[in-house]
């Protein structure tokens, strides 16, 4: 915020809490010191005072610069607008703003915003970012290209010569302290000096905690797997090639859209899917069908098991339905006929009684296979469990629940209602 007339505070753009202290997010070229110069006048401050020279903007001249973190190169930004300032009034070139267009004349006051809403601003913020990338892309290339680097590794004191992956592979590889690939990084010497400041000062690297001494920091950083840098620290954006490709987004964003489109071209393109034909296997042998209408007949005619005739006569619900086929195999695999619970000692033993006594359709008692534990499949890929169907999705049995007796509230015959009640079945 700035301070305006008459002592007000006047928020020049949206508050945020910092997400490390003494970050900054906007991205500088290091080394960069030159001065900047007002678009109206000949005041001019260091680079590194932008924000007083922001303030003197308002202050002096009224004039609001919008998105100013989203210019790639602040000074030559404002060295264009003063030329253009020049040449034809400001009001060609920015909206005018009114403060308190109700209140008197005097208390009125006519603010300046320029922005890229202007195509001419737009078009100069995207040229300077242009020109940023391609000044990047050069000083990445020639450093790729260096093979005069030299420099200690900060961990081990060993000392690399050539090319800069050389260190940036060692310390990946034995001190398991990597900060990217090689190829991403830019500035890397800056880059370098600015980790070896922190440890010079006893500061951890991730938690950036200082200590005591270079002892503690170390056992604090790999007993805590501290060797890694902080990704919220925006001190380190500078250094990497990513922040640099797109106007105003920083790493994060750039990686969660290139995630995004990602999955929805996954999403997007389904043309060479093949579904997995439907394999459900049947309850009593190791015949597998495609089709539950197929499985369905298979037990019929070879077992004598008719699944739709049981679901119909004790209207077996969904989840009946389901304990009912986990009991059976349960019952199947333990080779115990779950019509009068003999063990014999093969499967194909316990199938041919069955058949012999007429087991196949004698279920035991309700209360004795509707329990929890069958819940839980048998067979954890039992493609049989995933094609039940509700009971009350068959129209006999949709037809069959119309028949039940509905009583409201406010009945008139309690007496009917008493004789009716599934009440009296349950007390005998």
């Amino acid at each position: 915020y700035s301070v305006g007339p008459g002592g007000t505070e006047c928020i020049l753009e949206p508050l945020c809490f910092p997400e490390h202290q003494g970050a900054s997010n906007s991205l500088a070229f290091p080394g960069e010191g030159c001065r900047v110069f007002c678009v109206l006048c000949s005041h001019s401050l260091p680079l590194s005072d932008k924000d007083l020279l922001l303030k003197h903007l308002v202050l002096e001249h009224k004039l609001v610069i919008a998105d100013v973190k989203l210019i790639a190169d602040f000074s030559k930004y404002m060295l264009y607008w003063k030329k253009r300032f020049t040449e034809q009034p400001i009001t060609d070139f920015c909206s005018v703003i009114k403060t308190n267009s109700e209140g008197p004349a005097e208390l009125q006051e006519n603010y300046f915003l320029l922005c890229d809403a202007l195509p001419e601003d737009r078009i100069l913020r995207e040229q300077l970012q242009q020109k940023r990338l391609e000044d990047v892309l050069e000083q990445q290339q020639k450093e790729r290209d260096d093979t005069r680097f030299q420099r200690t590794c900060m961990f081990c004191n060993e000392v690399f010569t050539g090319n800069r992956s050389g260190l940036l592979n060692h310390m990946a590889r034995e001190h398991s302290f990597s900060i990217g690939l090689p190829d991403n990084i830019v500035y890397c010497t800056e880059f370098l000096d600015t980790l070896e400041q922190k440890l010079d000062n006893l500061q951890c690297l991730y938690c950036e905690k200082i200590f005591r001494d270079k002892t503690t920091l170390k056992d604090h950083m790999r007993k805590k797997q501290h060797r890694r840098l902080n990704a919220k620290n925006c001190d380190y954006d500078r250094f990497y090639v990513i922040n640099y490709l797109e106007l105003g987004k920083t790493w994060e964003e750039v990686q969660s859209e290139d995630d995004r489109e990602l999955l929805e071209e996954e999403e997007d393109d389904w043309s060479d899917w093949q579904a997995r034909p439907l394999c459900a296997v049947c309850l009593f042998c190791e015949q597998q069908e495609e089709t539950m209408e197929k499985i369905y007949t298979h037990m019929q005619e070879a077992h004598q098991f008719d699944f739709h005739k049981l679901k119909t006569n004790l209207c077996l619900r969904f989840y009946q339905q389901l304990k009912l086929v986990n009991y059976i195999r349960r019952e199947l695999h333990h080779c115990r006929c779950y019509g009068c619970q003999r063990t014999l000692d093969t499967k194909e033993e316990v199938l041919q009684h069955m058949m012999e006594e007429g087991h196949v359709m004698q279920l035991p008692e309700l209360s004795h296979w509707d329990q929890p534990q069958y819940y839980f499949p048998t067979y954890e890929n039992d493609a049989l469990l995933t094609a039940l169907s509700d009971s009350e999705s068959d129209p006999e049995e949709v037809a069959r629940s119309a028949e039940v007796p509905v009583y409201s509230e406010d009945v008139s015959s309690l007496r009917a209602l008493k004789q009716t009640s599934v009440l009296n079945t349950l007390l005998k």
